[in-house]
């Protein structure tokens, strides 16, 4: 069997998800380069915690922390596969390439083409290039957005268009998404996050309406001949609520009658028109007033959920391993196996999905034992892990309850 090492770059359940990939494929644990230990690798046996730097987001600190890392570990005689699992991690790699490439292989864009899709406002202007439809959007800035008039009705979703520069602004009542009903809402909302250290560009959207099942996910993986070789689309059927967790999914169903083929070949010639490179995650809503799925964001890495394309049978690391390191040819390959994702456990699914034939389903599937947690691995069972994940999942009925439905400025 080939021998590599896999080097995940951060340490949230993104990277949990990619480490149990690996260790399926191949039996091999992955080390992770970090800004700081999440809750999601702490006490694990998949992934080892290489380096934590603080300033890791800093270019010259970045590069030397891995080529310290690689120098340490003889890249040379053992391949080391570099993985990014955050968009600015991605930015980063884009950015260090040259520096990184005598270190680790890694599939990876260039700066620009993540810059001209990561970067809501230039993604959405790469769409409507390419027929892609996505929600009438606007955006504001911290010069103009008192007195910003809307070209769409209530009520307004409002994101953030640089999300790294995001990430790292605080202010009270933050959240990922906020959903205003009112000017006086988006007055306050805006209000509050221009007094924060985020002074970028926010993106102004209609609202879609449907629940969060209508909302799809697609990961793709293309190789680095820019030719697309998996593409794998999922149903959400119930998002986080917490004000961090907004917009992520906390269970997704997968399979062939959830696929669309005309949406997938639209996606697939998308990614190769814009020469994509690595793994790609888009989120996007199904819009029951004109039939078509609204595009709502690109991310240039695997989704955070990005796993339940592995729990289907499509196993990440495989594509990628057989790609950067292997040099093997592929076709496109369309996941169309049935499987249930969760991050939250089953009760709260249950309890707050309301459309009943997705909730049977999703049943079937968890009696059938084709199910998977995202957070869970048989062969990474421990008693301190085991009681983190007992406490996890039942702190998602408190936070779900406390949560659910809350897009505004208030707790």
């Amino acid at each position: 069997m080939l021998q590599f090492q896999p080097v995940l770059l951060g340490s949230d359940a993104n990277v949990y998800g990619m480490a149990r990939s690996f260790y399926t494929q191949y039996g091999v644990v992955s080390d992770a380069v970090c800004k700081g230990v999440l809750v999601a690798c702490r006490n694990t046996r998949l992934v080892r915690i290489a380096a934590v730097e603080p300033d890791l987001e800093n270019d010259e600190v970045f590069v030397r922390t891995l080529v310290d890392y690689a120098r340490a570990h003889d890249h040379k005689k053992r391949p080391l596969l570099l993985v990014s699992c955050a968009d600015g991690y991605t930015i980063l790699l884009a950015r260090n390439r040259d520096a990184l490439a005598p270190y680790f292989h890694f599939a990876c864009p260039d700066l620009q083409t993540v810059l001209d899709l990561d970067i809501k406002e230039n993604f959405y202007k790469a769409c409507a290039a390419h027929g892609l439809s996505y929600p009438h959007t606007a955006t504001c800035n911290a010069h103009n957005y008192k007195a910003v008039d809307l070209p769409f009705d209530f009520p307004v979703i409002i994101k953030a268009s640089n999300s790294p520069a995001y990430w790292n602004c605080t202010f009270p009542h933050k959240k990922k998404v906020f959903l205003a009903n009112d000017r006086a809402e988006f007055d306050a909302i805006t209000a509050a996050i221009y007094s924060s250290s985020y002074q970028d560009e926010l993106i102004l959207q209609e609202y879609i309406p449907g629940d969060d099942n209508c909302m799809r996910v697609l990961n793709a993986y293309c190789g680095l001949d820019g030719k697309v070789r998996l593409l794998a689309l999922g149903r959400p059927l119930l998002e986080e609520q917490t004000p961090e967790g907004i917009g992520n999914y906390a269970a997704i169903l997968s399979g062939p009658d959830i696929n669309d083929p005309a949406l997938l070949e639209r996606m697939r010639a998308f990614l190769e028109d814009m020469g994509w490179v690595g793994f790609a995650n888009f989120d996007m809503k199904y819009d029951a007033r004109t039939g078509e799925y609204k595009l709502f964001e690109m991310n240039p890495r695997q989704g955070r959920s990005s796993y339940f394309v592995t729990a289907a049978g499509y196993n990440l690391a495989k594509w990628l391993v057989e790609d950067v390191l292997e040099h093997k040819p592929a076709g496109c390959t369309v996941a169309d196996s049935e499987s249930l994702w969760m991050i939250a456990p089953y009760g709260v699914i249950r309890k707050y999905l309301g459309d009943k034939d997705l909730l049977a389903a999703a049943a079937c599937l968890k009696k059938a034992g084709r199910c998977a947690h995202q957070l869970y691995c048989k062969e990474d069972r421990s008693l301190k892990r085991g009681l983190w994940y007992l406490r996890s999942q039942l702190n998602y009925y408190r936070k779900t309850a406390r949560y659910y439905g809350n897009k505004g400025l208030r707790d």
